[in-house]
């Protein structure tokens, strides 16, 4: 089979080149059985993005090995080395359960190492949220996560944090991007042969003690968690993942004994044997533990993703268990912590809170209910970490930021971690169902009261899913550019009066005409808000054939709440499918 230029001459490379021998029998077998493999893993390099790497295992120049990890972590080095700095430049290293993450994190460390770079490096598997606060707690340069997340078992990934222990952001990642797109030739990469060095340095479990005794102070009734936590029931499963290493401990500590594990999901696994996916936005992966929720007759179901930065839950509730949606969550979360507070006279003068443009309306609503303002970022949560930065540097402080959430299932309480910690939020979750439970509630319960003060706000992501080609990269681009163009002017019968454009960086009243800039960075997204307060957002998603629709419907005036969710939903329905039409 003849394969083009670039392919040829990175296979060359490599069956040529300094590469260990058991990869080059790999791509002999690909060579004779599937050539159609080798195009996959040398037609381009596997690209680091603003987040860092990304891709399936095994031999090649687009696929995530020892030699692309070396590389991008000796292109990482260089930008660091640039930095001036007073103290000796550190880096900390994490990994989760995936396959082959000890020994990528490894192979971070002697690249570090020799070039001469002091390391910090997990012994064991720990979760995102641990890289984030260790990375802050030894005072380092940047950090390193290797993970995919909830990716497939064939993936993984490497995470690149700055040192306020948020993923990285302008003017760090396009540097770093080019530092590591300098990197073409194995002989520019400094690697020591081993781990055997004065410069690396072993983390033990005395860290998970430091991040235990720094977040116990976020309880907003330890009393009650102390002394009456063993009521709630939980059960939890960490989907394979490296939540196992501290959900359980954290549990604990704040007073929730009454712990049952899902053991078949307890054991830490790259290859995720019970789920098609180890997503906990997924039903599919939360119903083994459903299942044990329901024989246990407990009360709530906590599930992480490998990398233990999301967290999903299901609740007893009428003698079923109901599923919780990330949404859904950050808002029963959100009305809890200013609730406590107000009542408790905690609540700070200056407290803020922060969510994603996608993340429900009624996050907002909840928090300027109780007159704090509530700030929008774009869709990742390193938007959020920049703006904790942001808010620490100002003296005095003009903001205290208290929690911050994305319907993604992520969120943050505190600012220990500047990535989403479910770690924090799997006790803060059992601290809100206990004070529930106390008062013959369920976390339901919880929520429609929320909808009964603040209106029924309902929420749906749909994702439409293209063929993978480059005539699908051209049409999403020339159907949003079309959308920006012409945009609707209804839909599913409702007038469109906003239109927010977050590539041009302009909200433009489409009645009037009147418009006004976007503060936020630069993003391929159009927002449009409807007569009714509906929302519609449009993503296209940056490293798949996709683009996601983001829905958000609400009801102030239906005293039903039964009857108002069932109509919100219907409507959802109508306003999605409008879209998908236009879309498809």
């Amino acid at each position: 089979m003849q394969f083009d230029e670039t392919t040829q001459k990175n296979l060359d490379a490599w069956l040529n080149g300094d590469y260990d021998q058991d990869s080059k029998d790999e791509i002999n077998r690909m060579l004779k059985k599937n050539p159609q493999q080798i195009i996959d893993a040398f037609y381009t390099r596997v690209a680091f993005g603003t987040g860092g790497l990304r891709g399936v295992m095994g031999p090649g120049t687009n696929r995530m090995n020892q030699y692309t990890i070396a590389a991008a972590t000796q292109g990482l080095a260089n930008y660091i080395n640039q930095k001036p700095s007073k103290e000796p430049h550190s880096v900390l290293i994490g990994h989760d359960s995936r396959n082959n993450s000890p020994f990528f994190s490894e192979v971070a460390a002697r690249v570090f190492a020799g070039n001469n770079i002091r390391v910090y490096i997990y012994k064991e598997m720990r979760p995102v949220p641990m890289v984030s606060f260790g990375a802050r707690h030894q005072k380092c340069t940047s950090a390193v996560m290797v993970t995919a997340s909830h990716n497939p078992p064939e993936y993984n990934g490497y995470k690149v944090y700055w040192d306020d222990g948020a993923q990285v952001l302008p003017p760090h990642d396009e540097a770093i991007i080019k530092e590591v797109n300098n990197i073409t030739d194995l002989k520019q990469i400094k690697s020591l042969p081993d781990m055997n060095s004065d410069l690396i340095h072993w983390i033990d479990d005395n860290l998970d003690h430091v991040y235990l005794d720094t977040v116990r102070a976020l309880q907003r009734f330890p009393e009650d968690n102390k002394l009456k936590g063993e009521r709630l029931k939980v059960v939890y499963t960490a989907l394979h993942g490296c939540g196992i290493t501290m959900v359980p401990k954290i549990l604990k500590d704040w007073g929730f004994s009454s712990v049952s594990l899902v053991e078949k999901q307890a054991i830490p696994n790259g290859d995720f044997p019970t789920v098609e996916k180890p997503n906990p936005e997924e039903e599919k992966a939360m119903k083994m533990g459903m299942q044990q929720l329901l024989n246990e007759e407990a009360d709530i179901l906590l599930g992480t993703d490998p990398d233990c930065d999301r967290i999903g839950v299901a609740i007893l509730h009428e003698c079923k268990a109901a599923l919780l949606s990330g949404n859904e969550m950050a808002c029963i979360c959100i009305h809890h912590l200013c609730e406590a507070m107000q009542s408790q006279g905690t609540m700070p003068q200056n407290a803020a809170f922060v969510k994603t443009i996608v993340t429900s309306e009624l996050f907002k609503a909840i928090a300027e209910f109780y007159q704090k303002p509530c700030f929008n970022v774009l869709t990742g949560f390193k938007y959020i970490g920049q703006l904790i930065y942001q808010w620490k540097q100002q003296k005095p402080a003009t903001y205290e930021y208290i929690f911050g959430g994305e319907e993604s299932y992520g969120y943050l309480l505190g600012t220990h971690s500047r990535d989403k910690d479910a770690i924090i939020m799997s006790a803060l979750i059992c601290e809100v169902a206990l004070q529930a439970k106390l008062h013959e509630k369920t976390l339901l319960d919880v929520l429609h009261e929320i909808y009964k003060k603040h209106g029924i706000f309902r929420e749906k992501l749909v994702s439409i899913v293209y063929p993978d080609s480059k005539e699908t990269k051209d049409k999403i681009k020339k159907m949003m550019e079309n959308l920006r163009k012409n945009p609707p002017r209804s839909f599913a019968g409702k007038a469109v009066k906003i239109l927010e454009d977050y590539d041009s960086s302009k909200r433009i009243d489409l009645i009037s005409g009147k418009e006004e800039p976007i503060t936020l960075p630069q993003s391929n997204v159009l927002l449009f808000w409807l007569e009714d307060d509906s929302k519609l957002v449009i993503r296209p998603s940056g490293t798949e054939p996709k683009v996601k629709i983001y829905c958000g419907v609400v009801d102030k005036d239906e005293k039903d709440i039964n009857m108002g969710i069932v109509a919100m939903d219907a409507k959802i329905e109508q306003l999605t499918q409008d879209l998908k039409k236009l879309l498809s």
